[in-house]
């Protein structure tokens, strides 16, 4: 019989499971993003306790491995003094007429739609290192960006 009639396993048609990738770069986090990361390492491990299916349990566990190895390798910053953009501080600027105001956390905190957003982000590294009332350039404009105000982030 022809390789091309014989009927394969429903098995050779599912998508591969890869590990979840690991951001580049330093894991640089603020105290909240420790205190976050810890809390999903808890709730991953009580939730695989009470799996007994093969796939939702597997799934869990490629999970726990990810927050286990960023609670490994998060180096936490030191609180900011609010003279200028670091990691942990919240700015207020003024780009292409519209005032905005965001805070600068690490990766796995990040959540841009709650104002928040990762260090590594071109926004965030545009502005990092400014102080008020400077003019940054940004996406190859000059004076693309007015820094208005800088805050501690709580």
């Amino acid at each position: 019989m022809s390789v091309a009639f014989r009927r394969e396993g429903d098995e050779e048609h599912l998508e591969p499971k890869f590990e979840i990738p690991i951001p580049p770069g330093p894991n640089l986090v603020t105290a909240r993003g420790l205190e976050l990361i810890a809390a999903k390492v808890a709730l991953i491990e009580a939730r695989i306790a009470g799996l007994a299916d093969e796939d939702q349990l597997k799934a869990a566990k490629r999970d726990l491995r990810y927050w286990q190895t960023r609670q490994v390798t998060a180096e936490v910053v030191p609180s900011p003094g609010g003279a200028s953009v670091e990691i942990g501080t919240s700015v207020t600027f003024r780009m292409a007429g519209k005032e905005r105001s965001l805070a600068i956390v690490g990766d796995d905190e990040a959540d841009p739609a709650a104002g928040l957003i990762s260090f590594s982000a071109p926004l965030a590294r545009a502005l990092m290192g400014a102080e008020v009332g400077e003019l940054l350039e940004f996406a190859g404009k000059d004076d693309a960006i007015e820094v208005l105000a800088i805050a501690v982030a709580s």
